[in-house]
């Protein structure tokens, strides 16, 4: 099976025969279904702002480094974030729906890895009742649960837990202790104004919960992170772990996430790179 590279992309490893994909829902297959997945998945390099679907999609996607946001727009072209999708879940399920006629877009927001399989290869697997349907129903299920939780979120409670609360479904989203988050980004996908995002992270940036620099959050404090989140996102963590097979042990990646940016020049991140509180989540 030959390997899918996306333009600019890295070749990503693949070994059908022993491998255990990074992904919630595929390692949660039985054995044996695993392995009549592992011959149909292309692995593939997923870029920044790449677009994967929109009304409709040919491939499901199943990230494994790669974190997908879920944007509603509106007429005027603005964009909300309503869900965000990483190595515990599948993007692309309006292929179960007959299209999407809702203006919903599946965006990349952190370069990454996924494996893809071909739509009407999933339909097949939903017809002969597999338990790759039953995980799929599941996730589904969760998606909804996150989308009325960010809904609540957004209307009850401050911008300030809104972030805490998105770095870390970030974070549990990611292998690494650090995330891709410009100022502009964190506030297009809050769906408030960039200097109340300003605010927010200057906050935590004098309490020494993150440091920023160039484009990247490091988070030193996850726990004075969680305290600092709304109860929304401790809900929501509960769902998922009832609703989802249990999250494979990994351990955190060295590398960086990737930016959206044509830069490849990366200061280390330490608490001196942000000098003035104003600079953070800066434009990249």
């Amino acid at each position: 099976m030959a390997i899918q590279q996306e333009p600019g992309g890295s070749e990503p490893h693949f070994d059908r025969s022993r491998d255990r994909p990074q992904n919630r829902l595929l390692s949660g297959l039985p054995a044996a279904e695993r392995m009549r997945w592992l011959l149909h998945l292309e692995p593939v390099q997923l870029n920044c702002d790449q677009l994967l679907c929109e009304s409709e999609t040919e491939y499901l996607y199943f990230p494994t480094s790669a974190i997908v946001s879920l944007l509603y727009v509106t007429e005027g072209g603005e964009s909300s974030e309503i869900a965000v999708i990483g190595n515990d879940g599948a993007v692309g399920m309006s292929i179960f729906m007959n299209g999407n006629t809702q203006p919903i877009q599946a965006k990349v927001q952190s370069a990454g890895h996924a494996y893809r399989v071909r739509g009407h290869l999933v339909r097949e697997e939903a017809d002969r009742g597999s338990a790759m349907l039953d995980i799929l129903g599941r996730h589904a299920q969760a998606m909804n649960a996150q989308m009325a939780q960010s809904a609540v979120c957004n209307r009850h409670h401050s911008i300030d837990q809104q972030l805490c609360r998105r770095l870390l479904i970030g974070l549990d989203r990611s292998r690494s202790t650090e995330l891709v988050m410009s100022h502009q980004l964190a506030a297009s996908l809050l769906g408030v104004r960039r200097e109340s995002v300003t605010v927010a992270a200057r906050r935590l940036l004098e309490a020494g919960v993150i440091t920023y620099s160039r484009g990247h959050v490091a988070v030193l404090d996850r726990a004075q992170l969680e305290k600092r989140a709304c109860e929304c996102y401790a809900a929501l963590q509960r769902e998922y772990d009832r609703l989802l097979p249990r999250r494979m042990p990994t351990t955190a990646s060295s590398a960086r996430p990737v930016p959206c940016t044509t830069s490849t020049t990366h200061p280390t991140v330490t608490r001196r790179s942000v000098r003035d509180p104003s600079l953070l989540f800066c434009r990249i």
